[in-house]
């Protein structure tokens, strides 16, 4: 049986992130995605311009009729909405024996807020418990601890343990918002760090690279890969997306990753 994996996120218009650039990462990475859809939004490469959240019993609904049929093996979570559409999801997820990768999603690439600010206490109190993973950058980790942005790596590795405090398994520090030629993550666990590192590429199609690592980590782990494996493997991946991203030449604003970048071929 294919190992399927569910992503419960927001739709995004123009492609690059949410439930599509979810459902792509499965596929390019030979997992079956499945979804709940928490809001849409009309967007593109350039701005958000409305948001219509989904109501608690559609998401609910979903929920239930996902896990009534598939026989799901890893779940990520991205942009939720409001207090309501969290509780949720939480309350849908509860007792379900089945790893989950939380991406924090606060903000969009343009700038446009995606999570209202009384929503944190909602996610942090409902949601950080059954996390299996927390992916944040350096400002989604910020807001949830109430902090001033990491600017070192001492300071990622103390607002990852903090975070593990609040009720995460283990934290995924993401890098991506610091400077430097060199792009640094870190993977808290109960048993260390793992520091990973990239080469920081030159480009303005970064389009959902959040949503896309999330993703590509859930579905390692559907695969039965262990945490730091579909970490590991997971970073590989995206580095390669953001490579190739400028082969894509969409939009006139941020352009997305390229999720197929080993599926493809040019010409």
């Amino acid at each position: 049986m294919i190992p399927i994996a569910l992503t419960i996120a927001g739709s995004d218009s123009g492609g690059g992130a949410g439930i599509q650039a979810d459902l792509k990462a499965f596929s390019a990475l030979g997992v079956y995605g499945a979804s709940v859809i928490t809001a849409l939004t009309a967007q593109n490469t350039r701005a958000v311009t409305m948001v219509e959240p989904a109501t608690p019993a559609m998401i609910a609904a979903q929920i239930v009729a996902v896990f009534g049929d598939l026989e799901v093996r890893a779940v990520k979570l991205g942009m939720l909405g409001g207090p309501e559409a969290i509780c949720t999801v939480a309350q849908g997820l509860a007792g379900r024996a089945v790893p989950v990768v939380l991406d924090p999603v606060m903000v969009a690439k343009s700038g446009d807020r995606l999570l209202p600010q009384d929503a944190l206490d909602s996610l942090r109190g409902h949601l950080l418990p059954l996390a299996t993973l927390l992916t944040p950058n350096l400002p989604e980790a910020a807001d949830l601890l109430g902090k001033d942005i990491a600017r070192n790596e001492d300071a990622m590795m103390r607002q990852g343990q903090a975070l593990r405090v609040m009720g995460a398994q283990a934290v995924l520090m993401k890098g991506g918002h610091a400077s430097g030629e060199e792009c640094v993550d870190l993977l808290i666990t109960d048993s260390g760090v793992l520091r990973l590192t990239a080469p920081r590429i030159d480009t303005r199609n970064t389009h959902g690279t959040g949503c896309t690592l999330s993703a590509a980590i859930a579905a390692g782990m559907a695969q039965g890969r262990t945490l730091t494996e579909a970490v590991t493997r997971a970073h590989g991946y995206l580095q390669g997306a953001i490579a190739a991203a400028d082969q894509l030449a969409v939009g006139a604003g941020h352009g997305p990753v390229h999720h197929f970048h080993k599926v493809w071929r040019n010409g």
